[in-house]
């Protein structure tokens, strides 16, 4: 069984995925250690949670590891995990996953975005930064603004906070008519993270992906924490 964790980066997975791969919400701490327990062979994770409830926990990830699955992410919290978890057997794919791996992203933050619950299809209710960078990066490459006005635009995006940052107020804060900027976004726009969540799931259904570089011997670390949490889990 493949399991997929996915939700705003791509709504319609479960349309796309196919019958051999199980499709659910975000992930937070545990989910990974139930998808074990239910028998997955191979992980995908691409959405998390993290406000109101612990995120994905990488001692599951690494247990899972150790177990010889697959263990694969991108887009989003899965490309952080999997730069984190990447010596350890942990395989990325996609933009954004290579950003961060290469340095050129260090914030977690740049993932993030405020959207609707799934009974509303995950709708994006605010811009995040690696789709705002990469639609403002087509608009340059398709001259419909200047050099100046994409810096701009993008120092800007930087500076509202994830819940407030939408088009309506990167217009507002840079002086830009509201109708203008819209009419480049729609030209231009780049669902970053849609499309390294469809990288990911073709990795799932293919089972085909080249595996990080891995520490020559590294044993799963049963902490005193961990026993506490899952008791019954095999050395």
């Amino acid at each position: 069984m493949k399991v997929l964790f996915v939700g705003p980066s791509l709504p319609d997975a479960e349309a796309l995925a196919g019958p051999d791969i199980e499709i659910r919400a975000p992930a937070c701490q545990g989910d990974v250690m139930q998808a074990i327990k239910d028998g997955a062979t191979a992980i995908g994770l691409i959405d998390g949670q993290f406000e109101l409830v612990a995120p994905v926990w990488h001692k599951e990830l690494l247990f899972a590891l150790s177990k010889g699955i697959l263990v694969c992410g991108a887009a989003s919290m899965g490309a952080l995990r999997a730069v984190e978890c990447a010596a350890f057997g942990m395989a990325g794919t996609g933009r954004i996953f290579e950003d961060y791996r290469a340095g050129r992203r260090i914030d977690d933050g740049d993932v993030a975005l405020l959207h609707a619950p799934a009974e509303l299809a995950y709708m994006p209710l605010t811009i995040p930064l690696v789709n705002l960078d990469a639609t403002v990066a087509e608009a340059r490459r398709l001259e419909l603004l200047s050099e100046d006005l994409c810096m701009e635009i993008t120092r800007i995006a930087r500076g509202i906070f994830f819940k407030d940052r939408t088009w309506k107020r990167i217009a507002e804060a840079a002086d830009i008519e509201l109708p203008r900027l819209q009419s480049v976004v729609r030209r231009a726009w780049t669902d970053q993270k849609r499309l390294d969540s469809l990288a990911l799931l073709a990795v799932l259904v293919k089972g085909e992906i080249g595996l990080p570089p891995v520490l020559k011997s590294w044993q799963f670390n049963r902490t005193s924490l961990w026993r506490t949490m899952y008791p019954t889990s095999e050395q």
